[in-house]
């Protein structure tokens, strides 16, 4: 097993984390900008507000993506999983 080997195994994982977790991250962040937006306008500085709606998002981010995501996870973990023959045959 070479390095450039692990570093793609490495790079492909880090990049399937990102793409999991980007629509609840993204969903939160955009959920705190409208809420500090709104507090904004209001005057009012409550710290505890935007917790219920940030996590709201991020439950309903987990609730329609739920099938994509375990569809990514087991697309990756299956290629990991085959592509141990070739690594073993190389040495």
């Amino acid at each position: 097993m070479d390095h450039g080997f692990v570093i793609e195994i490495t790079n492909r994982a880090v990049k399937v984390t990102m793409m999991l977790a980007a629509p609840m991250l993204l969903g939160a962040l955009v959920m705190g900008i409208i809420i500090s937006l709104f507090q904004a306008v209001t005057q009012i500085n409550e710290q505890t507000l935007s917790f219920i709606p940030k996590i709201l998002v991020i439950v309903m981010a987990l609730v329609f993506l739920s099938p994509w995501m375990m569809e990514t996870m087991t697309s990756f973990t299956r290629d990991l999983y085959t592509s141990i023959p070739s690594v073993v045959m190389e040495r």
